[in-house]
């Protein structure tokens, strides 16, 4: 917030207050409560700006310009879904500016609420978005559209933050680019939990951007929406159809990351069985190699319990039968679990 700012308007909220005249940005800034009166004298309109604004900062405002409980209750409070309402000669519109954080892929969701009069905007900014900032400072230089009223500035900030959706899902398109790569490229590592987060993170995207469809297409096609301007709703057109592609893009996105996350898990079902696999064949292994060790050790087990009263003991060949033996049934074991694929 500028200095100036508190100084002129008392209220800690207040961002910014101008006054516009035949297009053109008065100075010094009006005080808010005589802000519509000038307006009104001049045949311009104010441009009110507000951060975060308390119930207590709000409420004179909202008794200077007659705004509306319910949608002042909703500017304050934030987290609504992208609408527009429709209250006698004000249009009280909510629309979400979006940031996508590549280092993080995290979808930064902020909230600008808009009341539209003949002779007035009252912008409600929540979160970090720039949005607001940045279209007074270009509609400043073009005194041209804001002589259509603040239905200039409503077109510019949609557009603006419909630009920055089209940025946004250039950068999550990149993102999905490289997890699909990672996931088809035989990268044994898990990526299950990155493709989740990034699927909820277009989620809160589809929910910033969708409803606003409904809205801009009102804007473009009805004249029964107060505060628009006839010369600027051809306008709208344009930003309803960057919208369109946007939504499609974002629906687009949900389905491949449903398909690399649906890959990626069958992938790593996979890599358990071929582990599990892998596991059987050594426990086959270990097994027959086990069997086979049994013979001689059954064997030797049975001649060393050292009885006096074992015959074979005394025979002459004795040991080399035995020896014949274990080995003619080791080498038998040898074969048969060779034969069955154990070893």
């Amino acid at each position: 917030m500028r200095q100036g700012d508190q100084m002129v308007t008392g209220n800690d909220a207040v961002v910014g207050c101008g006054l516009y005249i035949d297009g053109r940005r008065q100075a010094p800034e009006p005080d808010t409560r005589h802000a519509l009166q000038l307006a009104h004298e001049h045949g311009g309109f104010v441009w009110i700006g507000l951060f975060e604004p308390s119930e207590q900062q709000f409420a004179d405002i909202a008794d200077i310009f007659a705004l509306p409980a319910l949608a002042v209750e909703d500017a304050i409070r934030a987290h609504q879904r992208p609408k527009l309402e429709i209250y006698d000669d004000l249009t009280f519109v909510v629309i979400k500016p979006v940031r996508y954080v590549d280092s993080d892929e995290i979808v930064d969701v902020s909230e600008l609420a808009l009341f539209l009069g003949k002779r007035f905007v009252v912008a409600v900014r929540h979160g970090s978005s720039g949005v607001p900032a940045a279209v007074r400072a270009d509609v400043n230089h073009d005194p041209q559209l804001l002589r259509h009223g603040p239905s200039a500035v409503l077109y510019r900030a949609a557009d603006a933050i419909v630009d920055g959706y089209i940025e946004a899902i250039a950068a999550i398109a990149d993102d999905i680019d490289e997890i699909e790569t990672q996931v088809f490229s035989g990268d044994n590592r898990n990526h299950s939990q990155r493709i989740y987060k990034l699927k909820r993170e277009v989620l809160e995207f589809h929910r910033a951007v969708v409803p606003l469809v409904v809205v801009t297409q009102r804007f473009a096609e009805h004249e029964n929406v107060p505060g628009i301007s006839k010369d600027i709703r051809h306008r709208f057109r344009d930003v309803h159809d960057h919208l369109l592609r946007a939504a499609d893009a974002i629906a687009g996105f949900d389905r491949l990351l449903t398909d690399a996350l649906q890959a990626d898990l069958a992938q790593i079902n996979v890599r358990l069985s071929e582990t599990a696999t892998r596991q059987n064949e050594d426990m086959r292994k270990i097994s027959a190699w086990a069997a086979i060790a049994l013979v001689p050790t059954a064997i030797a087990g049975i001649y060393g319990m050292n009885f006096d009263n074992m015959p074979e003991l005394h025979t002459h060949y004795g040991y080399f039968v035995v020896l014949t033996v274990i080995a003619t049934v080791c080498v038998g074991l040898y074969g048969l679990f060779r034969k069955n694929h154990w070893l």
